[in-house]
């Protein structure tokens, strides 16, 4: 089989999550120390016990995704052998999980990536006022009739195609009236489902700008390594192994379309025939099995998960 390893995004989030294994896994404890030191605060502790609403705020999101997945990673490498350079043909995140990918690829260190994440998500959050903004999801809808949508709503103002999830599952983002328009719209076009989304922030839309400036002047001070097998960039759906291009795509990836449908198709079309889903949640291995039927995947996030990987 030929593998990648694909890590997941906010709102995968959920208290409790790495608890079980860091119980039982040295490596995984180490990973949660390792953060808590880098960020000089206790997020293992909101990561384990709570409350959820501290985990849910996007600055706290962001690195315990990535701590949960990389305590996954450091888990299979101390127990089941695993070595993404030898067992992966590449590797690929959804938003935030890009950073988690390049972490487990040797692109950051696992102190910078969590510190990077910190940076993001509160610069994101920093981003629009309260309010301001929104994001919805539209269920049923082909890309090309979501930009329609989207282009439709906007009226002069920011609307467009935030993710697409793929098999049918497309998210817009922009400014809430907007976003509101769209809502109707695609209700008005028989979309089977539109619904406006509990997000604190229009996340991947140019609304984003000053986010992703922050983001540039961050891993501009953060050392890079190539990664030790491609990533499968959000914003190109392509395999990138150059830091300097890979910088780009992370700052590109703040305002721009996560392209997972398509990040997917190419890897499966590059002959990946496996995915594993690192961390917390099963949210991506559901989009693979729709988006590549021919491929397998499965998710790794517990204890069990981790003994039964072969």
């Amino acid at each position: 089989m030929t593998r990648a390893f694909i890590f997941p995004g906010q709102g995968s989030q959920v208290v409790g999550m790495g608890k079980a294994l860091a119980a039982i896994s040295e490596p995984a404890r180490h990973v949660f120390a390792e953060v808590d030191d880098a960020l000089g605060e206790n997020l293992s502790r909101i990561m384990f016990e709570g409350p959820v609403e501290e985990l849910t705020l996007t600055a706290n999101a962001q690195p315990a995704l990535m701590a949960a997945s990389l305590a996954v990673v450091r888990a299979l490498e101390s127990e089941r052998g695993l070595d993404i350079a030898r067992d992966a043909a590449c590797v690929a995140g959804h938003s935030l999980g890009e950073y988690s990918a390049l972490a487990a690829a040797g692109t950051f260190s696992i102190a910078d990536t969590a510190r990077l994440l910190r940076i993001r998500g509160e610069a994101m959050q920093r981003a629009v006022a309260p309010g301001e903004g929104a994001m919805a999801a539209l269920i049923g809808p082909d890309l090309a009739t979501a930009h329609a949508i989207a282009e439709e709503a906007a009226e002069g103002r920011v609307c467009g195609v935030a993710n697409d999830n793929g098999a049918g599952q497309v998210v817009l983002s922009g400014h809430k009236d907007a976003i509101e328009r769209a809502v109707a719209i695609a209700q008005k076009r028989g979309v089977k489902r539109a619904i406006l989304l509990n997000v604190s922030a229009p996340f991947h839309c140019s609304l984003m700008g000053p986010a992703a400036d922050a983001m540039r002047e961050a891993l501009r001070q953060v050392s890079m390594r190539a990664p030790s097998v491609p990533i499968y960039a959000n914003v190109t759906a392509g395999p990138l192994s150059d830091p300097e291009a890979i910088r780009e795509a992370l700052v590109a990836q703040v305002t721009g379309t996560v392209r997972w449908a398509e990040s997917v198709a190419a890897m499966a079309a590059s002959g990946v025939d496996r995915f594993y889903e690192l961390g917390a949640g099963k949210v991506l291995t559901g989009l693979v099995k729709r988006i590549a039927p021919g491929a397998t995947a499965g998710a790794i996030g517990t204890a069990d998960d981790v003994a039964a990987y072969a």
